[in-house]
């Protein structure tokens, strides 16, 4: 069995790696069975963010403050989103899990980025494509 999920922060945040796996149980799947990938996505030091995000994480758990660094100005902070996702998928029962190490936003001969194309001015950003297949 095989599941992909796309979570930005709000969807991590509310569940949707969790969700996943629950639906992969009720499909038959085995929690201490699961392992999980997180792929490319936006890396810890491209992922700049207000003050209102940490305020929005911690609001559902203090201890989601350690997540958040500090950012370039007093108002910003650094979020890591994959290793967020990782420890909610953690908190799951996923033991096997880690993130492939792939920051969309630092690599652009091999990504699209909105948010680097949104940083550097540029008029549109391309769009990205995952698939899983039997090799």
């Amino acid at each position: 069995m095989v599941a992909a999920a796309h979570a930005g922060w709000k969807g991590a945040l509310t569940g949707v790696a969790e969700a996943a796996v629950a639906r992969m149980e009720g499909l038959g799947a085995r929690r201490e069975r699961i392992v999980a990938a997180i792929g490319p996505c936006i890396g810890p030091a491209s992922y700049e963010v207000g003050l209102e995000y940490v305020a929005r994480f911690t609001h559902f758990d203090p201890a989601y403050a350690r997540f958040f660094s500090a950012g370039e100005t007093p108002d910003k902070r650094q979020f890591d989103l994959p290793a967020f996702v990782l420890a909610r998928l953690q908190a799951a029962g996923i033991a096997a899990c880690e993130w492939i190490g792939r920051d969309t936003c630092a690599e652009p001969d091999l990504f699209f980025s909105n948010r680097r194309a949104f940083k550097l001015g540029e008029p549109d950003y391309g769009r990205l494509l995952s698939a899983i297949t039997l090799v």
